[in-house]
């Protein structure tokens, strides 16, 4: 039996690969282990692993970090904290492989663990383009990863241009898009009653999360954002931004207006319920990534803010603005008008779990693998 280990940090990432991750642990031939460190043991932030034990995964290792500072040099602290436990964390499991998604500093940390015990690194979401940190972070776990399951074929061609062996790379489709419309159970009229929000009226969901860069403009960003959204006489379902430096800020800003009788906040919201917004709100605005590669599958119209997503590919059903002025009004006036989309989704067919499930069987992963080089 080959054992996989998953690292997971936040509910974001773990709710993309849940459809994934449980496609591996009901293949006979492979065995699953996860690594949960991050905000996913934070009562601040929904205390999140109880929702990867209500799935029946298992967890192996749990890595505390101190989330409570959201400064970039918290973040590099806790890159360090969660090298040391993925490190011992991989000793003591032992897998045959490690499994990473995307761009965040606890997935680089367990890349960098991975390579230094001779592990061979699987890495999901690699080949693609973003604003901000994310982008070289991205690009870093690409570098020491060995095999790459991209969303895209544009991805995939990304990577060969960066060096990386083409027959190592595979276009799988986004994780996040398994399962995705027969989880959004929940009706409008559903959802509304619990928020105690007239179903007749126009619906916003609100992502946003701070940016490295930008972190000492985030609130004002945040606080601009849903005064456009009160303007515009919307319905908000604002959910708490992640834990990078400047959540605090907008944490500050979101929990000013709880007390406004067309917004609700929530620290979390279970993907079940998240995915249900998604698939029902009016529009979804502000600067997740969810944005841009789940939402299309709806045709949920898009407005996406500043630079954190700046460089993906897009849907038909995004709108970008990079100003927080007057072309916000306008732009969001625009897409209220303009309504759904087509459900059309560039990133997949929502069948990636069982592709990636069967190419964790199957992969050589013999000793000359660990001898990566580029390929230029």
């Amino acid at each position: 039996m080959r054992r996989i280990c998953y690292v997971s940090g936040t509910r974001a990432d773990f709710g993309l690969m849940q459809c994934t991750l449980q496609a591996i642990n009901a293949c006979p031939e492979l065995g699953l282990d996860l690594v949960v460190t991050g905000m996913h043991l934070s009562e601040r932030f929904g205390l999140t692993i109880r929702e990867i034990e209500a799935a029946g995964l298992n967890v192996a290792a749990r890595i505390p970090v101190d989330i409570d500072q959201s400064t970039g040099a918290a973040m590099a602290r806790n890159l360090a904290k969660t090298l040391e436990g993925c490190v011992n964390a991989f000793e003591r499991l032992k897998p045959d492989m490690v499994m990473l998604l995307g761009d965040r500093g606890e997935m680089l940390a367990g890349a960098l663990a991975a390579i230094h015990l001779n592990i061979p690194v699987v890495h999901i979401h690699g080949g693609e383009r973003s604003g901000t940190v994310d982008e070289p972070v991205r690009h870093a776990i690409s570098k020491l990863a060995h095999f790459h399951f991209t969303s895209t074929q544009d991805a995939r061609e990304r990577l060969i241009r960066m060096g990386e062996r083409a027959d190592h790379i595979f276009v799988t489709g986004a994780p996040g898009l398994d399962g995705l419309k027969q989880l959004a159970a929940l009706d409008r009229i559903t959802l509304c009653k619990g928020a105690q929000f007239d179903p007749a009226g126009k619906l916003a969901l609100f992502v946003y999360h701070p940016v490295l860069q930008e972190a000492d403009t985030a609130a004002t960003e945040a606080r601009a954002l849903l005064e456009a959204c009160l303007k515009q006489g919307l319905l908000v379902i604002a959910v708490m931004p992640n834990s990078d430096a400047g959540s605090d800020g907008v944490r500050c800003v979101l929990t000013s207006y709880g007390e406004h009788p067309r917004v609700r906040v929530t620290t979390h919201l279970p993907r079940r319920e998240f995915v249900s917004w998604m698939a029902t709100c009016d529009v979804m605005m502000g600067n997740s990534s969810s944005a841009i590669i789940e939402a299309a599958s709806f045709g949920t119209p898009v407005l996406n803010i500043g630079v954190r997503q700046n460089m993906r590919e897009r849907n038909a059903n995004v709108i970008d603005v990079s100003d927080i002025g007057d072309m916000l009004d306008g732009s969001l006036d625009v897409v209220l008008k303009r309504g759904r989309f087509p459900p059309q989704n560039i990133y997949g067919d929502g069948q990636a779990g069982s592709r990636i499930a069967a190419l964790l069987g199957s992969l050589d992963i013999s000793s000359s693998v660990l001898l990566k080089a580029n390929e230029y």
